[in-house]
């Protein structure tokens, strides 16, 4: 069997999808019964003036990169048609152009496919109208073609039970690499948040400088790191709302750190800080979870669920900053005793997503997904 994966950015690009992606791909591939390849597009969208190779490999993977037009929100590559012939199966990764238009030329390349849903397009509040009126019809139309819907969420799995029928969706949470970064958040108690991944709008970086400030203004031994890519954010914009709200000794930038470099400032941190407006599973989390550190995340339905199940942390809204900053100065006094235990606890939490569990579990959909076509022949 042949799967190729179809995901609008991947390696050198980091971010949650395409860490999934590469997990799923590289754990398939380490069976060594089937082929795997990625396809993808040619540019980072955080550097679009540099072209990347047409060809590549990463950590054993196969990548075939594509020429886009178009914006980052809905970018065009028609020629992905010419990229997945040979394939047996098609998983396409978020609810994009790939996923529209491999839906539409369905009757051409007559490849089975599956389609994991990473939160659909609604990150943002941004033409919220508009995205769900075309969620309830162009996306509701372009599922008909996929055999196989995996919502990454039990959010998602909500949002898509509008527009799929019951039979071909399936919840599967994203697993975590667990052993990334084990064990490597601080050991002792303190006063130290760390933010890492995407510099997005929705993220809530704003409201967690916000958060910061109010912090300080009771206790000064509050600190703050901000480690990540560049993205609606530059280290300008985060600098110039550092120094807006007088945390220039409070906050520090790190831009893209290296798996190494992470790691060495998760070691200085005892909280893992995520203020986001949504999310479709909560990855960085997770992850967080299992280095040791203790989530302070804005009450959204994933994180109140990871909160809810794991017994650890604390959900804030970051809308009453004065009220958030009371919530989580109550958490971390509270938590100093018994610091150590809390974070054994969060560890072993995160345990229950390993990969290998997840891999399991699609391919069980991938072999449904080619069972219903050879049904259907």
């Amino acid at each position: 069997m042949k799967v190729v994966h179809v995901v609008r950015q991947f390696h050198p690009s980091v971010g949650g999808m395409e860490e999934v992606v590469l997990n799923i791909a590289r754990r398939h591939l380490q069976q060594g019964r089937d082929q795997v390849e990625v396809v993808s597009l040619e540019r980072v969208f955080t550097d679009p003036q540099r072209r990347l190779a047409p060809r590549d490999s990463h950590q054993g993977v196969p990548i075939v990169r594509l020429p886009y037009r178009g914006s980052s929100r809905y970018p065009l590559a028609p020629s992905v048609l010419a990229a997945v012939r040979g394939a047996d199966l098609l998983h396409v990764h978020g609810i994009d152009f790939f996923y529209d238009f491999l839906a539409l030329t369905r009757p051409l390349h007559r490849v089975p496919m599956i389609v994991s849903t990473h939160g659909g397009f609604f990150h943002t509040t941004y033409a919220s109208r508009l995205k769900m009126l075309w969620f309830k019809t162009l996306t509701r139309a372009s599922a008909l073609a996929y055999a196989r819907v995996v919502a990454t969420s039990e959010n998602d799995g909500q949002l898509f039970s509008q527009v799929v029928a019951p039979r071909r969706l399936r919840v599967i949470e994203n697993g975590v690499d667990v052993d990334k970064f084990a064990g490597q958040g601080s050991t002792t108690p303190g006063r130290t948040l760390i933010y890492f991944g995407r510099w997005s709008v929705n993220k809530g970086l704003l409201e967690t400088l916000d958060l910061v400030r109010a912090l300080a203004a009771q206790d000064p031994a509050w600190q703050l790191i901000v480690a990540g890519r560049e993205y609606d954010f530059s280290v300008a914009d985060l600098q110039q709302a550092i120094a807006e709200r007088g945390l220039q000794q409070r906050v520090r930038l790190q831009v893209a750190p290296t798996q190494a470099q992470l790691a060495q400032l998760l070691g200085s941190a005892q909280y893992f800080v995520c203020l986001s407006r949504h999310e479709g599973f909560g990855l960085a989390a997770v992850e967080a979870m299992s280095a040791g550190l203790l989530p302070i995340l804005s009450d959204i339905p994933p994180f109140a669920r990871l909160q809810r199940e794991s017994g650890q942390g604390v959900l804030v809204d970051p809308a009453d900053v004065q009220a958030a900053a009371a919530t989580v100065r109550a958490f971390a006094s509270g938590t100093d005793a018994a610091f150590a235990a809390q974070r054994e606890a969060a560890m072993a939490y995160a345990h229950r997503y390993d990969w290998d569990r997840v891999v399991g579990a699609y391919l069980d959909e991938y072999h449904l997904a080619l069972d219903g076509a050879e049904g259907g022949r």
